[in-house]
């Protein structure tokens, strides 16, 4: 588009043909033609069926611009003067119904009108005006789907950005909350919100994360998991890097520990980050239980990991290889349970770990009511009838019923599939180095978690780099009264919860 074409002209008739052009004369664009009070100057109200207020377009814009009189003294618009001081007339009286701005340019007009704004447009005159009447189709405010709550606020974040900030807004009335908003996709012109603490976190997350948005180069970000995988430090790594919540206190707990928080519009999942390896077993809940009971529950998730990953292949190990490490009274038992199994011990696992991933995602992908009782009844009957039919071994099934139990105790559901797959890893392992592979496979993982970073902080802190005051929020969840400071790793600007940092102290 030339210069030229970029700007509005003056006469209306072609200002209209242009921005049909532009839009392809859309079906859903409304055309109301009528003239400006005393002024008797045409005008047409271009607005878009379902994306924008109609009863404030009708009962206030055009009922204003018919029947309020814009003041007898107006001139007759035969000049520019007197056209100015009828649009800043009709601005300034627009304004205790919606924000209006003043533009020539079709590049402010587009996108402001696809996204439910009023565009004004009159006879000879070269700009628009453009009414803020945005009312997007949006669901209430409802429990989080993904998240169930035991204590805490019950209201997720839902599809509207500007309704999740306000959530953001309510529940931390700080004046240094910042909220960078920018439009992400060539085609989407989506809204994409950074949101942080201006006085406690690092600049140098806040920068990071401005470079690694400025490369987005997509045409729609239909979820914020699009947003997750541009920007991650590492692709080929199988940890998550960043953290998706619906919960809105989930997301200020970890703006006040310094992080940053990206939230996208048409999805109601926020990004949490930096995080590191502890955060994907971490819980609001944690923090809302006396310490003693959330140290409890943090110290399950861990065994609960720790099962995940190395059960399955323990027994693989034990029963083709070290036979000599089960107890004796447990040997009989699990010879008698094995047999007449076809199968050996690893793909007796295969198959059932296999069947079991099979039905939980049967059972994600099919209605709610319907999907329980597949992955219910599904896994009893499944599991019953191959023990009554010699394919596995009642032992086996146990191993697998406490492995899958154990998945399902794993806060975060990306690191829950995480740990699902390197289960597999370390039962392969196993198969063909018996314990040693289970050991190999571990060191591998911890390898990897200590050089992977999520923007610039290490994923293993603070166990490496060792940070000893972080720990009081480690595996144990020390007393909310010794929790004074806030975590190292971040290294945040105000390291202090309360108040501002004292002297002596440092990131």
């Amino acid at each position: 588009m030339d210069q030229d074409a970029s700007k509005l002209g003056e006469s209306l008739l072609e200002n209209l043909k242009e921005m049909q052009r532009q839009l392809h004369k859309p079906d859903d664009m409304q055309i109301k033609a009528i003239r400006t009070g005393s002024s008797d100057t045409a005008c047409l109200v271009i607005y878009l069926d379902g994306l924008s207020d109609d009863r404030l377009i009708q009962e206030d814009i055009v009922h204003f611009l018919q029947e309020k009189k814009l003041g007898s003294e107006e001139p007759s618009v035969s000049d520019s003067r007197s056209m100015e001081r009828l649009l800043a007339g009709i601005e300034e009286r627009l304004l205790p119904v919606a924000a209006a701005k003043r533009t020539v340019l079709w590049i402010e007009v587009i996108p402001s009108f696809l996204s439910g704004d009023t565009v004004l447009l009159f006879e000879r005159c070269p700009e628009a005006l453009i009414v803020k009447t945005r009312k997007w189709p949006e669901r209430a405010l409802q429990e989080p789907q993904t998240e169930n709550v035991v204590r805490g606020p019950r209201i997720g974040f839902t599809e509207s950005i500007f309704r999740n900030l306000a959530l953001l807004r309510r529940q931390l009335r700080d004046r240094e909350l910042v909220f960078e908003t920018r439009t992400i996709g060539r085609r989407s012109n989506q809204v994409l919100a950074v949101c942080y603490i201006d006085d406690i976190i690092n600049k140098s997350i806040v920068t990071e994360v401005t470079r690694r948005l400025d490369s987005l180069d997509i045409d729609m970000a239909p979820e914020s998991g699009t947003i997750e995988q541009w920007i991650e430090d590492s692709f080929l790594s199988p940890f998550p890097q960043l953290l998706h919540t619906e919960r809105p206190d989930k997301v200020v707990a970890a703006l006040l520990q310094g992080k940053a928080a990206i939230l996208v519009d048409t999805t109601p999942f926020a990004l949490i980050l930096p995080i590191t390896f502890v955060s994907l077993i971490q819980s609001p809940e944690d923090y809302s239980e006396r310490w003693l009971i959330g140290s409890l529950i943090r110290l399950l998730r861990v065994i609960a990991v720790v099962i995940t990953l190395f059960l399955p292949a323990l027994y693989i190990s034990l029963v083709s290889f070290h036979q000599g490490l089960i107890p004796f009274r447990m040997v009989f038992q699990v010879a008698a349970a094995r047999e007449g199994v076809p199968f050996p011990a690893f793909l007796e696992a295969i198959l059932m770990e296999g069947t079991l991933e099979l039905l939980r995602e049967a059972g994600l992908r099919m209605p709610k009511p319907v999907g329980q009782t597949i992955s219910i009844v599904g896994g009893l009957v499944i599991g019953e009838t191959a023990i009554r039919a010699g394919i596995v071994s009642p032992v086996m099934l146990i191993t697998v019923a406490v492995t899958a139990v154990a998945s399902f105790a794993i806060p975060s559901y990306s690191a829950g599939i995480t740990f699902r797959i390197l289960r597999f890893a370390t039962m392969i392992a196993s198969a063909v180095f018996g314990l040693y592979g289970i050991i190999l496979v571990a060191i591998m993982i911890v390898i990897h978690v200590l050089r992977l970073q999520s923007f610039g902080i290490p994923f293993s802190a603070p166990l490496s780099p060792q940070l000893g005051g972080d720990w009081k929020d480690l595996f144990i969840r020390a007393p909310i009264t010794m929790m004074k400071k806030r975590p190292r790793f971040t290294q945040t600007r105000n390291v202090r919860r309360a108040g501002g940092k004292k002297k002596g102290d440092s990131p």
